[in-house]
């Protein structure tokens, strides 16, 4: 294998990047990227880069030098449009044609949109976070449509910047479908103790120049409005390809979507054998890992190894620090493990079956989730997560 290509710059790129050098792997290596800037970190956007807390040179994973010395061709500024399996070259927009014999595609996602944005935000790029910053402040009117992690994220920062915000939200409560009504209250709560508008149960008809417009007709007047209500995996330009195409590049439990070609990171949707089912993450924590693990198994298809994690989120929302551990989505149940929900001081375990699946802490120091990792990890069963908890958790009380 001479000729390894990488499609997608961002984090789940750069570390199949590092992974197949630092393997051994001395051929030619060319990594794509749609962006023209150097790769960069993503979840500072709508934290420290909106809050004007950090400056963009901040942001890059590796400075210039450590990537120079990856020996790479860098294609940034590009766009892949097609992909020839069969000829074994992914296309690009200006016309150029990329041979490979090992591909990992690394694309990512883009947001959703609305009908009729007009001039509304979205936050996925750094140029998207200074175009909203330098329009945040004192007085100014902010809409967020969308309450899920992003768009409470942001919603945050503005208040903290002094913006009017209201924030919409089409289900009764926000985040419940992740993390469970009682923790998704939690989170409402805080929104509302620092003097967010929130609204729940509404729909959005579409945005016009002047604000949001509602399902039921009613105007919600701002001066800028984000659209934070989800992403769409970047596929478009594997269609006709011959790869399998659902809500993302459906991979097996290595990451691989076909003979010689994995993915990693937001695009992929791999078979998970921890927990026996597909998904697809889109967090950074997971890019990176599923690239390492991406790039050793194109390298070593002899030797592949099941990506199998057990998926770890944070976020931060004015004095919360949220974390969580496992797949949570689809639970059965939640039970209270440590601590208290009023205080939004607490860990909360999931069930799914008789399974324990994942944890979550909020305002907790992060000694007192690692041991429900481990557990999540191991397949400890819900009867003995509740019975005898990790290390650091208090016998649970179920909600």
């Amino acid at each position: 294998m001479r000729r390894i290509l990488v499609v997608g710059a961002s984090a789940a790129g750069l570390a199949a990047a590092e992974t197949l050098r630092r393997e051994g792997y001395d051929g030619t290596l060319t990594l794509v990227g749609e962006e023209a800037h150097l790769p960069y970190d993503r979840p500072p956007l709508s934290k420290q880069i909106l809050s004007g807390e950090w400056s963009p040179e901040r942001l890059p994973l590796r400075a210039r030098a450590d990537l120079d010395a990856l020996d790479l061709d860098l294609r940034l500024g590009h766009v892949a449009t097609g992909l020839d399996l069969a000829g074994r070259a992914v296309l690009l927009a200006d016309g150029a044609r990329l041979p490979y014999d090992g591909l990992i595609v690394a694309t990512g996602v883009r947001p959703r949109r609305l009908p009729g944005e007009g001039d509304a935000h979205v936050l996925r790029t750094l140029d998207d976070a200074l175009a909203l910053r330098d329009r945040l402040g004192s007085g100014r009117r902010l809409v967020v449509v969308g309450a899920g992690f992003l768009g409470a994220e942001a919603a945050a920062v503005a208040r903290g910047l002094g913006a009017e915000v209201t924030l919409l939200e089409p289900a009764p409560v926000p985040l419940a479908h992740a993390v469970g009504e009682q923790v998704g209250r939690v989170l409402s709560g805080a929104h509302l103790d620092h003097g967010v508008d929130l609204r729940t149960g509404v729909g959005v008809a579409e945005v016009s120049d002047t604000g949001v417009r509602l399902t039921d007709g009613e105007l919600v007047a701002a001066d800028e409005v984000l659209v934070a209500i989800g992403s769409l995996p970047n596929t478009e330009w594997l269609e006709g390809s011959g790869l399998k195409v659902a809500d993302g590049l459906v991979c097996d439990e290595y990451s691989a979507a076909a003979p010689g070609v994995y993915g990693a990171g937001d695009v992929a949707r791999w078979h998970n054998p921890l927990f026996g089912t597909s998904m697809r993450i889109e967090h950074r924590t997971n890019a990176a890992e599923q690239g390492m693990a991406a790039a050793r198994n194109l390298l070593r298809p002899d030797a592949r190894k099941p990506f199998a994690p057990v998926p770890y989120f944070w976020s931060d929302q004015y004095d919360m620090k949220v974390q969580a551990f496992g797949h949570l989505r689809g639970h059965d149940e939640v039970a209270v493990v440590e601590g208290e929900l009023a205080a939004r001081r607490f860990v909360v375990a999931y069930r799914t079956g008789d399974r324990l699946v994942g944890a979550l802490a909020i305002g907790m120091p992060p000694k007192a989730i690692r041991g429900w990792r481990q557990a999540v990890a191991t397949g400890m069963s819900w009867h003995e997560a509740v019975d005898a908890p990790p290390p650091s958790g208090a016998h649970a009380r179920r909600t």
